[in-house]
């Protein structure tokens, strides 16, 4: 795989700074990994128009001869920003290592400790790569769903705070000590200063001129004419609203190679609930058994949603009809040869449902890896990315696509090991 070149922000000792990484990528039999610098130094800025001053006036870096260097020469100033999936607080690893171990701690302990090892790695630092030959545990993270839970789960965490404590702030000395800022040309950061301040201008502009559009929209709705049925507002309301849209549950169809499932979902804010219990999902092999379950009483989590027993009402008196709408119909089956073919051979609109689907399952499962392994830093999240986002400034994945197809596959068993049909 030719990967990107991805902007980043280093939490460090002198403060936030911008660099630029290439995640790993393979050119024959040989697999690479590198960070903008030079000889022993890792270049680092205080601003992404100085880096981008550095990306478009000097080409004596070890960046120079990456595939897709080219690209990342034309980028925009406000394009070399790092977005926040790219940000890695190093001096806040202790820090998050005394909150509660909640997945997205977890996550992103993980994702910062897994920087630090590639920047020891990358630079050579015997001090970074020797913490972590001496600390193993902190290469399992993010662990298990309940790795930390319970007695021995709060004593592994301190046991994570503790790793960190003992020799953190060497791992923050070895790569402070390698870090350096280039000059660049002031012109250069100042005309990139000013490419980012017009794309903030225009994206608050575009967000002004939505909200003119709604305004609009809400006074032409208001000046309908009642009297005509086809415009009449709340006639079109309850034409769209259906008994699941009034409970705020859906019926999903999940389509695997073996079968074909039927459950519910619901969201309470941001969080995915499924029927189930203990990060388990129930399901069933037709809409007919799924109501039949519903008008009994079972122990699981769409219990707690205060509109389920609406629904358990109509499935008691036989009135509950489970439909299921395109958009919640998940089929799983060709993915993986298709991902194996290119993103050309993807249908776009299955993966993205399937990304949906197991990502949602696992954040009910309070499971940190399937995010974890579609982050962009990975080799399948960086091409799950690029196909449901393809970008003509991005370098494209390239062939063979064995071991992105073997991670999505991977990630297809442990959802469907998530599946409870007893």
């Amino acid at each position: 795989m030719a990967g990107d070149i991805v902007p980043i922000q280093l939490g460090l000792t002198d403060g936030d700074l911008v660099t630029l990484w290439a995640p790993r990528w393979r050119e024959g039999d040989d697999e690479w990994e590198a960070f903008l610098g030079h000889e022993e130094n890792l270049y680092a800025f205080e601003s992404a128009a100085e880096l981008a001053a550095f990306v478009r006036g000097n080409s004596e870096h070890d960046l120079v001869e990456h595939p897709s260097w080219a690209t990342v020469v034309a980028l925009s100033a406000a394009e070399l920003e790092p977005d926040e999936a790219n940000v890695y607080d190093l001096i806040g690893a202790p820090e998050l290592a005394a909150e509660d171990p909640d997945p997205d701690v977890l996550t992103k302990l993980a994702e910062t400790l897994e920087m630090a090892q590639s920047l020891g790695d990358v630079c050579d630092l015997d001090v970074v790569t020797r913490f972590f030959s001496s600390h193993p545990l902190l290469g399992a993270l993010p662990g298990a769903p309940g790795t930390f839970e319970d007695r021995e789960g709060e004593q592994l965490w301190a046991k994570v705070g503790a790793a960190l404590a003992d020799g953190w702030d060497d791992v923050l000395d070895a790569i402070d000590a390698v870090v350096a800022t280039p000059a660049v040309d002031a012109a250069a950061v100042a005309e990139a200063e000013a490419e980012i301040l017009a794309a903030e201008e225009n994206t608050v502009d575009a967000d002004d001129a939505a909200g003119d559009d709604e305004s609009d929209e809400d006074l032409e709705f208001m000046t309908l004419d009642l009297d005509d049925d086809t415009t009449d507002p709340i006639a079109l309301a309850a034409a769209e609203e259906t008994f699941w849209t009034s409970v705020g549950i859906d019926p999903i169809k999940i389509i695997t190679a073996a079968e074909t499932y039927y459950t519910l979902r619901c969201y309470l804010g941001d969080e995915p609930v499924f029927l189930g219990r203990a990060g388990r999902i129930q399901v069933f092999t037709s809409e007919r058994a799924l109501a039949r379950y519903l008008a009994d009483n079972h122990d699981h989590d769409l219990a707690r949603v205060s509109t389920y027993s609406d629904v358990q009402a109509a499935a008691v008196d036989g009135a509950l009809e489970v439909e299921v709408t395109d958009e919640n119909i998940y089929v799983l089956p060709g993915l993986v040869d298709d991902l194996a073919a290119g993103p050309q051979a993807v249908d776009v609109d299955q993966l993205d449902l399937a990304v949906e689907l197991f990502t949602d399952a696992a954040e009910y499962a309070k499971d940190p890896s399937t995010e974890a392994a579609l982050a962009a830093s990975t080799p399948l999240g960086w091409y799950v990315s690029y196909t449901l986002n393809p970008d003509p400034t991005r370098l494209a994945p390239s062939a063979p696509y064995h071991a992105e197809s073997e991670a999505w596959r991977a990630l297809e068993r442990e959802f469907e090991a998530r599946l409870r049909t007893d």
